[in-house]
C-alpha cells in the first residue's frame, strides 16, 4: 500500500488537477491466451474496438509516444501493462533508464514469458510485477507459453513482486491459496506477493468468478494467512474492502485518480484498466482496494481520508478545465 510519503505528493497532483498515476497498454501483442484476459475482451475499449485492433507503435515511434505521454500528465506512477510487455524488451531498455532520471516510479507488469534483462534490476524506480496464474498444474495450462519453467529462469537476477489472481477454481481446492503462498515465499526473488481476487465484468458468466461464498472464505483465509507469511502484502484494512469494495467507479480512488491509455497511446480506457463496464460490486483489484483502504481511515479518528480526496479532485477538475484538453 502507498505510504505517507507517496500520498502527499499524489495529493498535490490532485490539486493540480493531474492525477497522479498512469497506466499504459505498451502493445496489444502476447503470446498468450489466457481465459478470462480483461485486456482482450470485446468491450474492453468501449465496444467499437478491441485491444488486438488497435495501432500499435514499435521503435523510437513507440519510445517518444511514451515519453510525450509522460511529460505531459507528469505521473509520479507509471504501469507498463500490455498485451505482454516484454513483446516490446528493447524498447523498454531504452525507455526504462529514462524514466527513472525523470522520478517516475514505473511498474512493469509481465507473464515472464521472456527473460527479464538482468540490467533492469539495477535500474532505479523500477518494479517488476509478473502475474501468476495459481499453481503450476493449473498455471502452465492457463498461460502458456509462460509456464513456472520459464518464469524461475526469467526473473534469476531480481526481486519481484508475485501477483495472483484468485478464480473460482483454486477456491475449491482446500489449501490452494496456501501452497501457492508457500512456494513463493520460498523464492529468493520474490520480493513480495499480492493477491487481487477475480474482478468480472457486468453480466459475465466465466468459470474464474467467485460466487459470494467463494469470496467470504478467500477473505477469511487470507486474514489467516498473512500472519504466516511476511512476504504476503495484505492488511487488515486492504481486505477488510475486498469484502465491502467501492460500489461504483465514482466511488474507486483508484479509477478517478489513474490515467489509463491503450497501445495506439491515444485511446483512454475508463472506467479503470478493466475497461468495459466492470462489476465493482466484485471488485478484487489489489490496487483499488489498496486506495480504498487508505480512503477509509479517519484521521484524528474522525476526518476520513477520503473526504480530503473528494473535495481534492473537486478543485483539481476545476484546475483541469482552465487547461487545454488532453489525451
Amino acid at each position: 500500500m502507498p505510504t505517507v510519503n507517496e500520498i502527499v505528493p499524489a495529493w498535490g497532483r490532485i490539486l493540480a488537477g493531474r492525477p497522479p498515476a498512469m497506466s499504459i497498454e505498451i502493445t496489444r501483442e502476447c503470446p498468450l491466451h489466457c481465459p478470462g484476459c480483461y485486456a482482450y475482451g470485446d468491450d474492453h475499449l468501449g465496444g467499437d474496438l478491441t485491444l488486438r485492433q488497435v495501432r500499435d507503435l514499435k521503435g523510437q515511434e513507440l519510445i517518444d509516444g511514451v515519453l510525450a505521454l509522460v511529460d505531459r500528465h507528469k505521473p509520479l506512477h507509471l504501469s507498463i501493462v500490455g498485451g505482454e510487455p516484454l513483446v516490446r524488451y528493447k524498447e523498454l531498455d531504452t525507455l526504462l533508464p529514462i524514466l527513472a532520471t525523470r522520478g517516475v516510479h514505473t511498474q512493469l507488469v509481465t507473464s515472464a514469458v521472456r527473460e527479464i534483462p538482468r540490467d533492469w534490476a539495477t535500474i532505479s524506480n523500477v518494479s517488476i510485477t509478473v502475474s501468476i496464474d495459481g499453481l503450476q498444474p493449473e498455471h502452465d495450462v492457463r498461460r502458456t507459453p509462460a509456464t513456472y519453467d520459464r518464469i524461475m529462469k526469467h526473473i534469476v537476477g531480481h526481486r519481484i513482486t508475485v501477483h495472483c489472481t484468485v478464480t473460482r477454481q483454486q477456491v475449491n481446492r482446500p489449501g490452494y491459496i496456501e501452497e501457492f503462498l508457500r512456494i513463493w515465499s520460498e523464492k529468493p526473488e520474490t520480493k513480495k506477493i499480492w493477491m487481487s481476487l477475480y474482478t468480472p465484468q457486468m453480466g459475465e458468466v466465466f468459470e474464474e468468478r467467485l460466487t459470494p461464498a467463494d469470496r467470504q472464505r478467500v477473505v477469511a483465509d487470507l486474514m489467516t494467512l498473512r500472519l504466516r507469511y511476511p512476504k504476503l502484502e495484505a492488511p487488515k484494512a486492504l481486505l477488510d474492502v475486498y469484502a465491502d469494495p467501492p460500489s461504483s467507479p465514482d466511488e474507486c480512488i483508484f479509477s478517478r485518480t489513474t490515467t489509463t491509455i491503450s497501445a495506439d497511446l491515444t485511446t483512454r480506457i475508463t472506467p479503470c484498466q478493466f475497461g468495459g463496464v466492470p462489476d465493482c460490486s466484485n471488485c478484487g483489484c489489489v490496487a483499488s482496494a489498496g486506495l480504498a483502504a487508505i480512503g477509509r481511515y479517519q484521521l484524528f479518528g474522525f476526518v476520513p481520508v477520503g473526504a480530503i480526496f473528494d473535495r481534492s479532485i473537486k478543485i483539481g477538475a476545476q484546475v483541469r478545465r482552465l487547461r487545454p484538453v488532453e489525451v
